[in-house]
Formats: C-alpha cells, sequence, structure tokens
C-alpha cells in the first residue's frame, strides 16, 4: 500500500473545521482533523510542503513519518505545524485501523474502559441562567459541567469583578445539584498570578474537579508559584505543541490535568506519549476537544486505551455539528461516548459535501478582551 495524495479540506457549516484526507493505491483513505481553524491557510500550505515527503510511503510506518514530519526542517514543529502534523497522523490511524479491520483503540492495546465520560460547553450572563442550562444538562445525562469567566459583549474584562461573578456562579451550582455534578472552570490565561492565587483559594470550598489555564501556560516557573499556593486541581496543555512543551509541568507536578489537543499537539502519535509519561505522576488526561467530530474520535480512541483519563472534553451531543460532512459521528449515552466498532476511527466521512463547504476565515476570536484601561489582555 503507498500513499498518493493528501488533500486538506477547509470547511464550514455552522463552525469551521479543517479536515485532511489521506489516500492510498488500494482505495483505503483515513480522515484527520487540524486545530488551530483560524489558521486554515497556513495548515493548507504545511500539508502542500508536506506531501512530497509522503506520497509514494507505505502509510503504515506511522512513527516513522510523524518523526520525518516533525524533525526533518530542522525547526522542531510549532502550532501550526503541529495542526497540520497531527492531522496526517490521525488520518494514518485511521486508515491502519480500516486495513486490519479494526478501530484504531485496538492497535493502541485495546480498551481498558467500557465508555468515556465528558463534559459540555455550557454558560450565562447570571447565575440563574448558568444553573437553568446546568440543571437541564444534568438532567439530560451529563455528569459534569463546564463555564468560563463572564466578559462584557463589548469585550471588557476586569480580573477581580469577573472572580467575583465566577464565585457567586460556582455558589449557585453547588446550591442547585449538590455533588451531583463535577465542575470544570476554564479561565483561558486571564489572569496573573495574584489574581489566581486569590481565586484558587476562594473557589476550594465548592471543589472544583479543576480549574482550567488560571495564567498563561508559556511560563512554567510562574505555574510552580501557583502550585504551591492552592490546593486546588489544575489543568493546563491545551496551547502545546508536543511532548517537549509538557515536560515541566509533567516532571515537577505542576498540573493534575493535562489538556493534550490531539489536533495541535502532533496526533494521536504524540498524545500516546504524553499520556505515558503523565500516567507516571498521577496526572490524568482531560483531552482538549472544541473542534469537530474527528477530533472527538480521535480523542475517543485514546482515551479508551489510556488508563490515566480523567475527563473528555465534548462541547455538545455528537451531530449537532458538521453532520453534513461527517454524517456518522460518535454515539453518546447517558453522559460518556461510546466505543465505536466499525474499523480505524468509525466516523463516516462524505468528502465531497466536505468540498461543497466553503471556508470562511473568521480571523481574531472576537470581541478582542481588554480592560477599563484599555490593555489588552489573553481571550
Amino acid at each position: 500500500m503507498k500513499i498518493t495524495n493528501i488533500e486538506c479540506l477547509p470547511v464550514e457549516d455552522g463552525r469551521n473545521c479543517v479536515f485532511v484526507v489521506v489516500d492510498t493505491d488500494e482505495g483505503i483513505w483515513g480522515v484527520g482533523e487540524a486545530g488551530l481553524t483560524r489558521r486554515a491557510g497556513a495548515i493548507a500550505a504545511v500539508i502542500e510542503d508536506y506531501k512530497p515527503l509522503l506520497i509514494g510511503e507505505d502509510p503504515m510506518r506511522i512513527e516513522h513519518h510523524w518523526q520525518r514530519l516533525s524533525r526533518g526542517f530542522f525547526f522542531p514543529h510549532d502550532r501550526i505545524a503541529g495542526s497540520a502534523l497531527a492531522a496526517i497522523d490521525i488520518a494514518l490511524w485511521d486508515i491502519m485501523g480500516k486495513a486490519l479491520g479494526v478501530p484504531v483503540y485496538q492497535l493502541l492495546g485495546g480498551r481498558v474502559r467500557d465508555k468515556v465520560v465528558c463534559y459540555p460547553h455550557l454558560g450565562g450572563r447570571t447565575p440563574e441562567e448558568l444553573v437553568e442550562r446546568c440543571v437541564a444538562a444534568h438532567e439530560q445525562g451529563w455528569k459534569f459541567v463546564r463555564f468560563s469567566p463572564n466578559h462584557d459583549p463589548d469585550g471588557r474584562f476586569e480580573p477581580a469583578e469577573a472572580m467575583r461573578g465566577s464565585l457567586q456562579m460556582f455558589d449557585a451550582i453547588r446550591n442547585a445539584l449538590g455533588d451531583k455534578v463535577e465542575i470544570c472552570f476554564d479561565i483561558h490565561t486571564r489572569l496573573d498570578p495574584a489574581d489566581a492565587i486569590q481565586f484558587c483559594n476562594q473557589v476550594e470550598k465548592y471543589r472544583p474537579f479543576f480549574i482550567e489555564d488560571p495564567i498563561r501556560s508559556e511560563g512554567p516557573n510562574s505555574f510552580r508559584h501557583l502550585r504551591q499556593q492552592t490546593r486546588v486541581p489544575l489543568a493546563a496543555g491545551e496551547q502545546f505543541a508536543s511532548k517537549w512543551e509538557f515536560r515541566q509541568f509533567i516532571d515537577e507536578d505542576l498540573i493534575d490535568y493535562a489538556r493534550i489537543d490531539l489536533c495541535i499537539a502532533g496526533g494521536i502519535s504524540e498524545a500516546r506519549k504524553i499520556a505515558g509519561w503523565c500516567e507516571t505522576h498521577y496526572i490524568k488526561l482531560a483531552t482538549h476537544n472544541p473542534l469537530g467530530p474527528i477530533s472527538s474520535a480521535a480523542c475517543l480512541h485514546l482515551n479508551l486505551a489510556t488508563s490515566n483519563v480523567g475527563v473528555m472534553e465534548q462541547p455538545q451531543l455528537p451531530g449537532k455539528s458538521m453532520s453534513n460532512a461527517v454524517p456518522g459521528q460518535m454515539t453518546w449515552e447517558d453522559g460518556y461516548l461510546l466505543p465505536p466498532t466499525a474499523p480505524g476511527l468509525g466516523v463516516v466521512f462524505d468528502r465531497e459535501a466536505a468540498r461543497r463547504l466553503p471556508y470562511k476565515p473568521s480571523g481574531p476570536v472576537r470581541p478582542i478582551l481588554h480592560r477599563d484601561d484599555g490593555s489588552f489582555t489573553n481571550w
């Protein structure tokens, strides 16, 4: 079997996704998904650079291709190249599973669990609105809820004010649902260490499952300072493109949950290595999955075959988005994603439909967040 073509398909169907299809001369093809959808043009350009290295090659040599694409340009892959690499890697695992007639999780050692618990994206402008949505999610079967600090519609974000509001949200959820749900809270790197320490200590009584990205993730030493000052579980890693960026966070036990984004951090191959490293430090996975159904499938297969898993991000029920390009998606039941039985990733991808869904560039995240004095802050 030889690779004959690689096609990058940025699409828009209610949201943007960047899919990559790898074809072979035996008619078996695989599909992957890239992160950083706002950089679709750059990802497509990297795919074109990768093509000559892969055309005519054996698709089963997944690790060989990963090493060549990651290390063969002298400079280590960054987030954009990592996203392109991830999509190709996922597609190659899909091909291998289809060629051997087994789901991808079987290739990773087989299932260690029967289902994977997930959390949805929830939010509300007021505690009452958030609680209403959390109660509805719980009644639907979700075991987790997740929300983020609010900002004004025009992008104004003042940390002290936002954190006071977030504490009210925690209090309202616990009063309404008690211990019936786990609470994940994503700060999106918007706080400085002093504000983060104060908030983490104040929120501890509400027993968060984790506090995600309380400060910027570029500086592990700042995370060390935060870790020394608080006892709440911490999560980070969704912005990392490789195991090397996770290294200090894992080695120094700076996080409790690794937010691996398979579609940025080099795909299934790299995620497996990060997961194994995490296991030696009792760090569990909380796979970052804000993208489309191919990303969901890849995360699910990894989590089914990995022992140290805490929870998987699943913004909404499968089938609620990208149903034209991906008419066959994962199965959700009572808060869990269930193992697919079809070979490969176990999804149905309609390439012709994807080609009819032209990508719409969305630019930077809007609104751009700012403080009262006009200074910029992280989204």
